[in-house]
């Protein structure tokens, strides 16, 4: 098989090392980093619950997007809360053939850019959304972690949800369905995101991050510290202060054309299909309610749509 017009190679870049920026004497809050291409149907909610929970500015890096989703950015945040830049990157490198993971060098490229200016970076997908589960804002809830600067935060995996088609209700509320147990050993099904304080990152990657002071641990949400490969043992599981949603499933009628179309780094649409079809079989046995974000919302009086 062949992809560009080359055979399919592993990603070259799934670590980035780099040199961390310098914390700006003013520097503060929390900024999020995501890769987006074509969210048209859920951006709005996703950037207002975020903003609702303290995120100070997002930093969103447009995969040639066709739907009319930055125009819905533009819509929703002020000029001083969003930096929006292209990223329709398909680059390999040339003596290996191997591709350049574009989400990676995009987080690579928002630390060390703009990464002075804020005491944190959460990097996440448009389908993820980090609850707090202590206070009302991100910050109050990453007290938890003890200021330690490489967070690492489980998927909690939702499914379908019941749901055919795609319901009225936001995607925070419509969908209360996921895996039981976060930390379940499927071989897609388990992993993190992090947030980090961006001015120690010295390597970067989609999953995990290094520091210069503490290497390649990682602490979870309570400040708990592991190291990068043991952070998936169920010792290391927490949620009492931030929970990371992935509503991975969605409608089965979304689910389906999203597998149909692929995904724009894979060069197989079989195998990615394959894959998609295991994690959401997983999550559709044995699921557990959890109303943790539904409660939130009502509690907090956020306005999502």
């Amino acid at each position: 098989m062949r992809f560009f017009g080359f055979k399919r190679p592993r990603h070259v870049t799934r670590e980035i090392g780099i040199t961390p920026p310098k914390p700006q004497a003013d520097r503060h809050g929390i900024a999020i980093v995501c890769w987006i291409k074509n969210e048209a149907n859920y951006i709005v909610e996703w950037l207002r619950f975020h903003r609702a929970v303290g995120v100070r500015h997002f930093f969103l890096y447009n995969d040639g997007s066709s739907d009319g989703t930055f125009d819905l950015v533009r819509q929703t945040l002020s000029e001083d809360e969003v930096t929006i830049i292209p990223w329709s990157m398909r680059m390999r490198d040339e003596a290996t053939e191997e591709i350049i993971n574009a989400q990676t060098v995009a987080y690579a490229h928002a630390i060390v850019n703009f990464g002075g200016q804020f005491e944190w970076m959460a990097f996440i997908d448009a389908d993820e959304f980090l609850l707090p589960k202590t206070g009302l804002t991100l910050e109050e809830a990453l007290t938890g972690a003890g200021g330690f600067p490489n967070i690492s935060l489980p998927w909690h995996m939702f499914g379908h949800g019941g749901h055919e088609t795609r319901p009225a209700l936001p995607v925070t509320q419509a969908y209360t369905m996921r895996a039981r147990d976060p930390m379940y050993r499927h071989p897609h099904a388990l992993n993190f995101k992090c947030i980090v304080d961006p001015t120690e990152v010295t390597h970067v990657s989609v999953h995990h991050f290094q520091t210069r002071t503490f290497g390649n641990k990682t602490s979870n949400d309570a400040g708990k510290i592991f190291d990068r490969r043991s952070r998936k043992e169920a010792g290391f599981y927490s949620s009492s202060f931030i929970q990371l949603n992935h509503y991975y499933g969605r409608s089965r009628e979304e689910f389906s054309r999203k597998i149909n179309r692929g995904i724009s780094y894979d060069a197989s649409t079989e195998a990615y299909r394959a894959k998609s079809l295991s994690i959401i079989d997983h999550l559709e046995t044995d699921p557990v309610a959890d109303d943790a974000m539904k409660d939130f919302v009502e509690r907090a009086t956020i306005k999502l749509d």
